[in-house]
């Protein structure tokens, strides 16, 4: 598929069916021109956030410890296809595509055929998902506003049978939320991984907190602002090419937590004049830190322009920063 012979008619009904954000009836692909469509522009926009969730798990020294990978509601695999070329061999199991419309599975398979060859790719059975085979990573991508309560059950169960379980969402307040929600259910069987800085329930579902969810923005590539297409596609889906929010809730079994002291700055940092403002989380709950301009302009300057994930352990003199130290790979 070329931007050439994107077919808009689908993807204009796409977009209609993502906002009106109810359950449907049924299976919104209708081709494989929906979904070749799909794929190179809202799919691709989903793989910049998967882009940066698989790079902030890197961030925290974690790669699957092998197993199939099984992308559940894969849509056109986009998902399961980023895991599987950022940690390749390390994955050590097939990678596995299943979702509710099987012009979507066959999709998705071969399309990671052919991106990576070498690979063992297979669709999932109605017997695969009832089994109780182990899955070495359940990856879920943009799936709550859809799951009805018994696609949510069933969900609960691949996890059940998961060494870990990747979970990623859009940034809205109503499905950060509810992911924050899921989180807390399955922290009793899993290790948070990310984005916590720590274990504990999550602080944005703490009475007195309701207006706050956890989310964050990923960078888009640079390059995508001179292209014509993707500037047409934006104007086109009435979409601003420079805002991906997502939430995303990673988890493992046996993890055993990543250095102490640090928090997760949720959302994006508001700049003024004479500071930053931003929203710290960490074990000791949600709190609004400012930093100086005057007396930190460096980090005052990389909070607003790295592309980084924003994991920091803060020197504090009450609510203001005095100094910080991000989070390093190794560390």
């Amino acid at each position: 598929m070329t931007w050439t012979e994107l077919d808009w008619g689908a993807l204009d009904r796409l977009r209609d069916r993502f906002l009106s954000g109810g359950l449907g009836d049924g299976p919104y692909w209708t081709s494989a021109s929906d979904l070749a469509s799909y794929d190179v522009t809202y799919g691709e926009r989903i793989g910049w956030k998967w882009d940066a969730v698989l790079d902030e798990l890197r961030l925290r020294n974690w790669a699957p410890r092998g197993g199939p990978v099984l992308d559940w509601g894969c849509g056109s695999g986009i998902a399961g296809r980023r895991v599987a070329a950022r940690f390749g061999a390390a994955l050590a199991g097939p990678l596995v595509f299943w979702d509710h419309s099987p012009s979507a599975t066959m999709f998705a398979h071969d399309a990671a055929s052919r991106e990576l060859p070498g690979l063992e790719v297979s669709m999932a059975t109605a017997a695969y998902l009832r089994c109780d085979d182990p899955i070495g990573l359940l990856v879920l991508s943009h799936v709550l506003n859809e799951l009805a309560p018994a696609a949510l059950d069933e969900i609960r169960l691949l996890a059940s049978r998961s060494r870990a379980v990747i979970w990623v969402e859009p940034g809205t307040r109503d499905t950060g939320r509810r992911l924050a929600a899921l989180r807390d259910e399955l922290s009793g069987a899993f290790g948070v991984v990310a984005p916590c800085t720590h274990a504990k329930p999550c602080t944005a579902l703490q009475a007195g907190n309701e207006r706050h969810w956890c989310h964050h923005f990923a960078p888009p590539p640079p390059a995508i602002f001179a292209d014509s297409n993707w500037v047409k596609f934006g104007q086109r889906a009435g979409i601003d090419l420079r805002s991906l929010p997502y939430s995303f809730a990673a988890l493992e079994r046996g993890w055993a937590g990543g250095p102490e002291g640090f928090s997760r700055v949720i959302g994006r940092p508001e700049h003024f004049k004479p500071y930053a403002r931003l929203l710290s989380c960490s074990g000791a709950g949600l709190e609004v830190l400012t930093v100086p301009k005057r007396t930190n302009p460096e980090l005052y300057k990389e909070l607003d322009r790295t592309r980084r994930p924003l994991v920091y352990r803060w020197s504090r003199d009450g609510d203001t920063v005095t100094a910080a130290s991000k989070l390093e790979r190794g560390t």
